[in-house]
């Protein structure tokens, strides 16, 4: 198989945690302890965030290319802190390969100049937060965004944002499990409520953590008098903290060819799907290159 393209990991460059460190608001790095507004305080492994342990394990799984997504349940997209903006995209670009990051934007005041100057100077395309896509309105106030992506032929990456403060303690798995996957399965259904592929017939759309396996729910979609309409070949979902079970549910539904390689690492690890050779070969290959670039990749070949 040819060099693995993950589409969805995070690593913190030390641009980035020093900006961290220095906020003394939400969110904010005192050591290594993270605090924000929305999750309990969560001690971040350093050994996570270390380039030099994370290139090796990559070269381990023959990664070719990495997409590092900020992360977005801190809320940065809507705080207003340019700074810390600028350290994670000034961070992110330096790191060596096979990482490459994904852009992200300040929602309160999008800079569509500097948006497509990111993306002009090699960043994979546009991370939006799926707790603010969560209805077709929200989706057309980004749509001059998401114009910039589609004119410059770059894909958007749909990804869990801040969680909602739950109202007693809760275990520190709920955010993750209930408000991440709530968040992408409204912003998957919204995009279609939405109209999106007609608004943007060209733009190509990841949904990370197979959207929450949104699409396992066409079922009930078409019970209450919905339509999923035919196979949308540029949209996809990321394989991330799922295994054989939901990738196998969500793929029948989408089609093998829809279905990303995403680890989420460092809070998640790459799990064996157990979907075949051939399959595995065009999850973690041949279809993200084609979302990431719209094209096949030059090995492929088409039968």
């Amino acid at each position: 198989m040819a060099g693995v393209i993950d589409v969805h990991q995070h690593l913190w460059p030390a641009e980035f945690v020093e900006r961290l460190r220095a906020r003394t608001e939400p969110p904010y790095l005192d050591g290594w302890t993270l605090h924000t507004t929305s999750e309990p305080p969560y001690e971040v492994d350093p050994a996570a965030h270390a380039v030099d342990k994370r290139v090796a394990l990559e070269q381990d799984d023959e990664t070719a290319l990495v997409g590092l997504s900020l992360s977005s349940p801190l809320g940065i997209e809507q705080l207003g802190d340019a700074a810390l903006l600028d350290a994670w995209h000034v961070g992110a670009a330096s790191l060596p390969e096979p990482f490459k990051p994904w852009a992200a934007v300040n929602l309160l005041e999008p800079d569509l100049e500097g948006l497509e100057s990111l993306l002009n100077e090699g960043f994979l395309g546009l991370q939006l937060p799926a707790h603010v896509l969560g209805t077709p309105a929200a989706w057309a106030g980004v749509a001059s965004l998401l114009a910039v992506a589609e004119r410059l032929d770059k894909p958007i990456l749909v990804h869990p944002g801040t969680a909602v403060p739950p109202a007693e303690e809760v275990p520190g798995w709920w955010a993750p499990v209930v408000d991440y996957t709530l968040q992408l399965q409204a912003s998957w259904w919204a995009w279609h409520a939405f109209g999106g592929r007609a608004a943007f017939p060209k733009l190509r759309l990841c949904f990370v953590a197979a959207a929450g396996l949104a699409p396992v729910h066409h079922e009930r979609l078409a019970a209450r008098g919905g339509r999923l309409g035919t196979i949308d070949r540029n949209l996809y979902v990321d394989t991330s903290s799922y295994g054989p079970q939901g990738i196998d549910a969500v793929s029948r539904v989408l089609g093998i060819d829809q279905v990303v390689h995403g680890t989420d690492r460092p809070y998640a690890r790459n799990v064996e799907l157990r979907q075949g050779d051939a399959a595995t070969a065009v999850i973690r290959h041949s279809n993200p290159h084609r979302f990431l670039y719209g094209t096949e990749p030059p090995s492929s070949t088409k039968r």
